[in-house]
């Protein structure tokens, strides 16, 4: 048996055993050391995750260490050895799987999403799921998976170096896309109701903060593009109205990219999709390069990644950490750490 945190119903999270896990051919058990909490798992808690259904065992940002190894694991899968893990599954014969775009296969399940994720004493894995790392400190492998959310959805939106970007939303995901962007050579406008969350923005390079809450955004944009708009705006929210802020933010020409997910139904103006000729994309999960690049930008930026992190709870104390991040708009990430 293991122990592990359920969100069994609507704002109703406790701690009990499950089975452990078989070891399967080609299969590792890994020891969880510290699991990251994403806005995705706080909306299933809420009962606003359109993609989840309860119960679930949450988490898929996920640190740890190798316990075991199943038959046919490489010997570089070794006990102790540090371990990044990528939450996302693939069946290889999709029409994405066939384009090499492994991290949209139509059969995902990710941990803690379609599946139980890894806020347990243990996890079993595929080797292939498991990134070695023993260069970033044990609890910043926890944000190697949503920061790189955030570098994929630069990628998809072909930021260069010079373009104006907008990133609408400076959570954990909009944070990764910000960082993303200004180590392509972009300006970032960063957009949150949080000021806290829009100090750490400008800690991380962004050239122009504005609060939604308080500011004309439009405005803000108008004035720091005279007139023309983003070259790439980039939602990190999943409100139906930063859906449509998105497009109204890009310039002509533009390129928009939605990360979040609007569980009610986003209405649109659709003329300014033909009349700007825009080309907007869905952004989904990340590829191992996305990793790759984050783990070599962490390994540079070395303590100044730990701004990004605002609470840490230890893992007999999980319980708390979803109300409390509920009622705490001005947190970014939450680590759940055991010893």
């Amino acid at each position: 048996m293991r122990k592990a945190l359920t969100i069994e119903a609507e704002n109703t999270a406790r701690f009990r055993m499950v089975e452990s896990q078989p070891l399967g051919t080609g299969e590792v058990r890994v020891r969880v050391r510290h699991v990251g909490l994403c806005g995705s798992d706080l909306n299933t808690y809420r009962g606003l995750n359109p993609l989840v259904a309860l119960p679930r065992i949450p988490g898929h940002e996920i640190g740890g260490e190798i316990l075991e190894a199943g038959e046919g694991v490489g010997p570089t899968m070794g006990v102790g050895a540090r371990v990044i893990v990528m939450p996302y599954t693939n069946c290889g014969t999709c029409s994405s799987c066939r384009k090499g775009r492994l991290n949209a296969c139509r059969y995902n399940r990710t941990l803690g999403v379609q599946q139980d994720g890894g806020l347990a004493d243990e996890i079993v894995l595929p080797q292939e799921k498991l990134i070695l790392n023993d260069t970033l400190e044990p609890h910043r492998l926890a944000l190697v998976e949503p920061l790189s959310v955030g570098f994929h959805a630069v990628e998809r939106g072909r930021v260069e170096k010079g373009d104006k970007v907008a990133v609408i939303g400076c959570g954990m995901i909009g944070m990764g896309a910000l960082i993303g962007a200004v180590a392509k050579g972009a300006e970032v406008l960063a957009i949150d109701m949080s000021e806290k969350k829009l100090e750490i923005a400008r800690a991380f390079g962004a050239s122009v903060t504005v609060n939604g809450r308080t500011e004309d955004v439009a405005a803000r944009v108008a004035e720091w593009t005279n007139g023309d708009g983003v070259d790439v705006a980039v939602e990190a929210v999943g409100l139906p109205e930063t859906f449509v802020q998105a497009i109204d933010l890009a310039c002509f020409a533009g390129r928009v990219v939605y990360i979040g997910y609007s569980k009610a139904p986003v209405t649109y103006d659709t003329k300014f999709f033909n009349l700007k000729e825009l080309d907007i994309m869905g952004s989904r999960n990340a590829t191992m390069d996305d990793f790759t690049t984050v783990i070599a930008h962490l390994e540079k930026i070395g303590d100044t990644a730990d701004l990004l992190i605002s609470k840490v709870f230890p893992f007999d104390e999980a319980e708390a950490a979803f109300p409390y991040w509920r009622e705490s708009p001005d947190a970014l990430k939450i680590v759940i750490e055991r010893g």
